[in-house]
């Protein structure tokens, strides 16, 4: 019974994390829950896990909401993904660091859309904090995942 219990737990953390980063929404540490973006990136590309893709729509939709966007996560995400399925040159889930130079220009070129949509000193401000900050706790959130994952 114990073992079951642990293994759900296991399977499922991912999952749990990724709505918990999601509801713990802070103005400047986490604006619109937007660290749930590292484990939808890394539990979809970087380290595969069953169901997360349908899953990670789910949760790039939760994140439109917080935003106020329509659909752009989820275009993004789909974008990404189709990429990364066409192609075959790149394999995120050979690369070093949990895949964190995919998960920069994954991140970056979503930033850099938003920056562009609405131009000013605080949206550029905002962004490049944004950027640094979220590419900062990637590893931290990846390492994180794989401990629990993992034996």
């Amino acid at each position: 019974m114990k073992k079951n219990l642990i293994d759900f737990l296991r399977l499922s953390f991912p999952f749990l994390l990724t709505i918990g980063l999601w509801r713990l929404s802070a103005p400047f540490w986490n604006p619109g829950g937007i660290l749930a973006i590292i484990p939808i990136f890394f539990c979809s590309f970087a380290n595969p896990v069953k169901w997360f893709g349908i899953f990670s729509i789910f949760v790039c939709l939760c994140l439109d909401y917080n935003f106020e966007t329509v659909c752009f996560w989820i275009a993004i995400y789909c974008l990404f993904y189709a990429i990364n399925g066409f192609q075959s040159i790149v394999d995120i889930t050979r690369m070093d660091k949990n895949g964190l130079p995919a998960f920069m220009v994954f991140f970056g070129i979503a930033i850099l859309i938003q920056v562009f949509s609405n131009l000013s000193f605080t949206s550029l401000g905002r962004g490049i904090w944004m950027f640094v900050f979220v590419c900062a706790m990637y590893m931290p959130i990846t390492l994180l995942i794989q401990r629990m994952r993992h034996d």
